[in-house]
């Protein structure tokens, strides 16, 4: 009896002792895991409410900045309204982007283009934002011209009407030639 009693003990503490640690771990891990779940749904809550109260901040200030991609969106809207209204795009550039430091002024072109651009100019100070001009000519009729501008005018970004010259064709009658200079604003990080 004494020995069945102990080959009874020995087997418990070898074989059946060490599975029954490993399942009360895991039972621990699991509850331990289910207090962090309750804890992230109450996270998730309450980061969804602070989502929706930034939102309308978030859109305010997303119209003004344009990434890259949207740089070239823009490119296919003022090309898709000109051909909606009728008109030809005769020339549409995009010049390089100008750094605008904390006083408000554009920098100068001083550097050569074998420098490295970086987001600070010559005197040390950071830019706050880039410039990216483009210039554009459209010929067509004004009315049709208005109708393009007022398109343009919808888009869901800043642009920004820099310098404007329309003038009359005279071979052609009721035709205008417009040239002009647009700019739109990126984020340092975009155009370094």
């Amino acid at each position: 009896g004494f020995g069945a009693v102990l080959i009874f003990l020995i087997g418990y503490y070898f074989f059946i002792s060490p599975v029954i640690k490993a399942q009360e771990e895991q039972i621990m891990l699991m509850e331990e895991n289910k207090n962090k779940i309750l804890e992230f749904n109450g996270n998730i809550v309450t980061l969804k409410k602070s989502v929706k109260k930034l939102e309308p901040e978030y859109k305010k200030n997303s119209k003004l900045f344009h990434s890259k991609k949207e740089v070239e969106d823009l490119y296919q809207n003022i090309s898709k309204f000109a051909l909606l209204n009728g008109l030809s795009i005769i020339n549409l550039t995009k010049s390089e982007p100008k750094p605008v430091n904390n006083s408000g002024a554009n920098e100068q072109d001083t550097t050569s283009s074998d420098q490295n651009t970086s987001t600070e100019n010559p005197e040390g100070q950071q830019a706050l934002y880039y410039k990216i001009p483009v210039d554009y000519e459209i010929q067509g009729n004004f009315l049709s011209y208005l109708k393009f501008r007022r398109a343009l005018s919808k888009s869901q970004k800043v642009i920004n009407f820099d310098k404007e010259e329309i003038n009359t064709i005279k071979e052609m009658q009721g035709q205008i030639l417009s040239k002009g200079t647009l700019s739109i604003v990126g984020l340092p990080d975009e155009y370094k």
